[in-house]
């Protein structure tokens, strides 16, 4: 196995500022609700698969835009604080940074997130091409749909020039090119996304099969289907493993399926085999609901080792 400052890994994406309310519950169209706590803290899929990843001590480089406002300075010190790689995070100029209000139901931990992308929308396919050397001295590049379709596009041509294994999360859920699946190594699709992907329906491991065989037949080499508390379905050809979750009493769910993405691209990255890499990513994901807020509730490589180590 490689070390894990070896593990190099890129993650062209988003980046946000979460706004995070916790509330009695997930409030219904029109109701008014008095939450508890207010809480402020970084995000985007992107920004968090990539923290993921360099908690447990992979090299990790970002491409990303901010707002050159007061949450873009706070966000590239974080980076900074993180030990990810920086050059191609850059501020836009004309753009606010993307922020996402989310509430969190106090008594499951369940949330509902809104997006407002606002820089993160100037990361063009020209900005991308800039990054190329980053791209393609990675081993793995994750990307997610908090961007322009058309840079996570980019993105995937150039890495796949050089043989860098492409990640794709199909997040937040929306029709995929059938050019970019092509280029998709492993696709990490929620069961919202896999039924907007697909049309078939995915709420439990079984229902999740039609959907997971008919989305490796638009071109990627690997699908992995996340079930939420009830773990994941990995798809590899015609080998269909199910990993099932840890039963624990969640916190807060926020941010559970890119502890999970960026774990499995860390031990990708290690050498490990995929369904050992799937049952280390739920184990990593299931601890990450037992506390509060997004990034703050990612563990470090000392907290998980036996989980990252123990799934052979």
């Amino acid at each position: 196995m490689t070390t894990n400052a070896e593990r190099r890994i890129c993650v062209v994406g988003s980046a946000m500022v979460d706004l995070v309310a916790r509330v009695p519950k997930l409030p219904e169209p029109g109701e008014t609700l008095v939450g508890s706590t207010f809480q402020i803290g970084f995000g985007g899929k992107g920004s968090n698969q990539a923290v993921m990843a360099a908690r447990l001590g992979a090299n990790v480089g970002m491409v990303a835009r901010l707002g050159r406002d007061v949450f873009g300075e706070n966000t590239l010190a974080n980076y900074k604080e993180q030990g990810i790689d920086t050059r191609f995070v850059l501020m836009d100029e004309n753009r606010f940074s993307g922020v996402a209000p989310i509430s969190v139901d106090e008594g499951s931990g369940q949330n509902a997130i809104v997006i407002i992308p606002g820089a993160n929308m100037g990361l063009s396919p020209a900005g991308v091409r800039d990054a190329r050397e980053l791209i393609q001295s990675a081993q793995i590049i994750i990307c997610q749909l908090e961007i322009p379709i058309e840079s996570t596009l980019e993105a995937f041509k150039i890495a796949r020039e050089a043989g860098v294994t492409t990640i794709l999360n199909p997040a937040p859920a929306a029709e995929l090119p059938d050019e970019l699946l092509a280029l998709t190594d492993i696709c990490i699709p929620n069961e919202t996304e896999a039924r907007i992907l697909t049309g078939h329906t995915v709420n439990t491991p079984e229902s999740a099969t039609s959907a997971g065989k008919s989305l490796l037949k638009r071109g990627p080499r690997s699908v992995i289907i996340t079930l939420g508390e009830k773990g994941a379905v990995c798809f590899e050809g015609d080998t269909v493993d199910y990993i099932t979750a840890e039963k624990v009493k969640a916190v807060d769910t926020t941010g559970a399926g890119d502890a999970f993405v960026g774990t499995l691209a860390f031990q990708l990255a290690g050498g490990h085999l995929m369904t050992s890499a799937v049952r280390s990513a739920v184990a990593v994901a299931s601890r990450s609901v037992l506390k509060e807020g997004t990034q703050t509730s990612f563990p470090c490589y000392d907290d998980v080792a036996e989980l990252l180590n123990g799934s052979e």
